[in-house]
């Protein structure tokens, strides 16, 4: 796959949402769970949604439970638990794997475009460094996801631009979304 916006992904109601219907726009396409330490990501990411969605950010949730076991609900339940909880109104699509053989070609695609870089500095960052060295001693040399509530962004013209581990500062994730809108 060449183009981001060839790609389409499996919404929760089983329906396809291709990427085209997002050109033009600012996308952030992130991996989440709904029982991990990084959960309260969707409050910041749903307050970005509210107050940038005007002016054209679209967030692609895909609830993936590779990580742990942290998404372990059916579509249904991720979904009832994320509007009761955090309210959120961005799409959100089908349960799916991020990496590994069964990887949906979104995040195959996502992946070649930005490989992990850094967990950034702080707590968290020495924290997720100190798991990834026990799981894949290699970490830092492979682009796969790394954990829960890893984004990607994509500018308005379908490019790759920047990719956030969940380690990573929101506000920083917010910065660069509004420097591209």
């Amino acid at each position: 796959m060449s183009d981001f916006y060839e790609l389409s992904v499996t919404a929760a109601d089983g329906s396809e949402v291709s990427m085209k219907d997002f050109e033009g726009k600012v996308v952030i396409v992130v991996n989440t769970a709904t029982g991990c330490g990084f959960t309260p990501h969707y409050k910041d990411l749903e307050e970005m949604y509210e107050k940038f969605h005007e002016k054209g950010l679209e967030i692609v949730d895909v609830p993936c439970n590779q990580f742990a076991g942290q998404t372990p609900g059916t579509d249904e339940e991720i979904h009832e638990f994320c509007q009761l909880k955090y309210h959120t109104q961005f799409p959100q699509m089908k349960k799916s794997d991020v990496n590994g053989e069964n990887a949906i070609p979104l995040f195959k695609y996502l992946k070649s475009k930005k490989g992990f870089e850094s967990f950034g500095k702080g707590p968290k960052a020495v924290a997720l460094s100190a798991m990834m060295k026990k799981i894949d001693k290699d970490y830092k040399n492979n682009p796969e996801i790394k954990w829960n509530f890893t984004k990607f962004v994509i500018d308005r013209s379908g490019n790759v631009v920047a990719r956030f581990e969940p380690s990573h500062s929101m506000k920083e994730l917010a910065k660069a979304v509004e420097a591209l809108l």
